[in-house]
C-alpha cells in the first residue's frame, strides 16, 4: 500500500459517489475514511433526514460545519462530504485550507439512477427529483469547480478503476509526495 500524504476530501452532488469511491480511497491509501453525515447521525444518534424535518436544513447545516471543521483538523482521512457543504463558504475554506478536495462529477442520468430509491435523501422527497438535481447541480458545480484539486467524472465507472485513475492522479500532483515511513 502506498501512502500519499495529507487529507483527501470528497465533495460533488448526493449520488455522485463520494461514500463509495472515499471508502476504497481510504483503503488504497491507508487513510481514516470519514464520512460527514454518517458523522452527523453518529453525534446526534439519529438519520440526517430527521434532523432535516425536526430542525430544518439551516441546523442541519450548522451541524455539518462543526462535523467538517472537526474532521479537517485530522491528520490522514479521507472525508466524504455532503453535496451542500460547499454552500458555506466557511466550509469551502476549510476544506481547501486542509487537504486536497476531489470533485466527484457525474451526469443527472447516473445520480437519478443511483439515487431514486434512497429514502434519506431528503432534499429529493418531491415529485420532480430530476428537476431538483438538476438545479442543485447548476447552483453547486461552480462552487465544486472552486475548491477542486481534482475533478474526476464517475458516471458509469467501475470504483476500482476510478479510484486507480484517481490514485494516479493524486500520485502525479506536485503538491502531495509520497510518504516515507
Amino acid at each position: 500500500m502506498e501512502k500519499l500524504a495529507g487529507n483527501f476530501f470528497l465533495v460533488g452532488l448526493m449520488g455522485a459517489g463520494k461514500t463509495t469511491v472515499g471508502r476504497a480511497l481510504a483503503r488504497r491509501t491507508g487513510k481514516t475514511f470519514y464520512d460527514s453525515d454518517q458523522e452527523i447521525e453518529a453525534r446526534t444518534g439519529v438519520r440526517v433526514a430527521t434532523i432535516f424535518d425536526i430542525e430544518g436544513e439551516l441546523r442541519f447545516r450548522n451541524r455539518e460545519a462543526c462535523v467538517i471543521r472537526d474532521l479537517a483538523q485530522q491528520r490522514d482521512i479521507v472525508l466524504a462530504t455532503g453535496g451542500g457543504a460547499v454552500m458555506r463558504e466557511e466550509n469551502r475554506k476549510v476544506l481547501a485550507s486542509h487537504g486536497t478536495v476531489i470533485y466527484l462529477r457525474a451526469a443527472i442520468d447516473d445520480l437519478l439512477a443511483r439515487t431514486q430509491h434512497d429514502k434519506n435523501r431528503p432534499l429529493l422527497q418531491i415529485a420532480d427529483p430530476r428537476a431538483k438535481l438538476e438545479s442543485l447541480f447548476n447552483e453547486r458545480d461552480p462552487l465544486y469547480r472552486e475548491i477542486a484539486d481534482i475533478i474526476i467524472d464517475t458516471t458509469q465507472q467501475n470504483v476500482n478503476l476510478l479510484v486507480a485513475r484517481l490514485f494516479d492522479q493524486l500520485l502525479a500532483s506536485p503538491h502531495h509526495p509520497k510518504e516515507t515511513d
